[in-house]
């Protein structure tokens, strides 16, 4: 791991401790009283939740391998894109962004598909995620729009400078980018054809063609109707995999399928935030909206760090598992190849 990776995870780590020390802060909530509520949870329910999480990773994977279905000439096994999902977020728990990568090199291990083509047909998925938690967050704005609308006034009121708005700081933005690409699309245009004979611009060059037909690969689905079955089933599977724990303990039984789809929603949206795993951005938000179905600031805290908890055990066990399958597996290559440098991983075989 080089100086940049480490800073990065460095700052991701600094980030999710502060976080998690202030949100316990906030609730007054120590140690020994997180533990005695968590402990007396029904672990049935626990159980229950982690079948559920299972079936969302084999559904990830088995979409996964409708988006390949087009662009490679032999689709991997449903066990080996299992493997690589479960891979994948073992590695986001180490590094945040960089489960992706890690998911796409497992499967090249397994399987022989080309990095950067695996690589963007993970964009393309991902860019039907943020479609489905946006639409998600629309009907839950719907349904619960005056808890939701005040949540976020209070949490985010006071954090502008004094005497800007929403839409002077939108056009600033909006000019900011649009110089930087005129001034980047100048700069190429001048230096194209010296750029053009640079062995690093040529590999570039072609892993980024590799990347556009994975994104590509949207538009030539052979079984449309089931990559949207399994993106409805994942996002199904997410809400029932939280849901179900609100059930495994006296304070959290009675809150109804509702505050199951706020805290699926808020709680994506702190999954998203750039700490490992989620941590501290999760256990905020999601403490925070939990107030707002009568929950105390400590039950929402529990609630938070318990469905977090139970998450991130599952991660930590199928990826460990996962881990190990890779490493038995003797039949592919013995190494993760770097993207860029090895042939195999930017080219398609015939």
């Amino acid at each position: 791991m080089n100086f940049k990776n480490v800073l990065k995870y460095v700052i991701s780590l600094a980030i999710a401790g502060g976080l998690l020390w202030f949100t316990f802060q906030q609730s007054h909530l120590d140690a020994a009283d997180l533990w005695h509520k968590i402990s007396t949870a029904d672990f049935r329910w626990i159980l229950l939740s982690a079948v559920l999480t299972l079936v969302a990773h084999w559904s990830r994977a088995e979409r996964w391998r409708t988006l390949l279905e087009p662009v490679v000439p032999q689709r991997p096994t449903s066990l080996d894109a299992t493997v690589s999902v479960l891979t994948g977020y073992l590695a986001n728990m180490a590094l945040p962004r960089a489960g992706e990568v890690a998911r796409c090199g497992t499967l090249y291990r397994l399987s022989g598909v080309p990095v950067n083509v695996s690589f963007g047909t993970v964009v393309a998925e991902r860019l039907f995620d943020v479609i489905m938690l946006l639409i998600l967050l629309g009907a839950t704005f719907v349904l619960e729009f005056n808890r939701l609308s005040q949540f976020f006034m209070d949490f985010l009121g006071g954090k502008l400078p004094k005497g800007s708005s929403g839409s002077s700081i939108l056009i600033l933005a909006i000019a900011v980018v649009l110089g930087l690409g005129m001034l980047a699309w100048f700069l190429f245009n001048r230096y194209r054809e010296a750029l053009g004979q640079h062995p690093i611009y040529q590999k570039v060059r072609g892993f980024l063609g590799g990347l556009m037909e994975g994104l590509l690969s949207v538009r030539k689905l052979r079984r449309p109707g089931v990559f949207l079955a399994h993106t409805v089933l994942i996002w199904t599977m997410y809400y029932l995999m939280s849901y179900t724990l609100f059930f495994a303990m006296p304070a959290t039984a009675d809150l109804g399928p509702l505050a199951g789809l706020t805290i699926l929603v808020v709680g994506s949206l702190g999954m998203a935030a750039p700490t490992p795993g989620g941590i501290g951005s999760f256990h905020l938000l999601v403490g925070q909206v939990a107030l707002l179905y009568g929950l105390t600031s400590q039950d929402g805290q529990v609630l938070a760090t318990f469905i977090h908890g139970v998450s991130t055990l599952m991660v930590i066990i199928l990826g460990i598992i996962s881990l190990l399958i890779v490493l038995l597996r003797r039949n592919k290559t013995t190494t993760i190849p770097d993207v860029l440098d090895d042939p195999r991983a930017i080219k398609l075989e015939p």
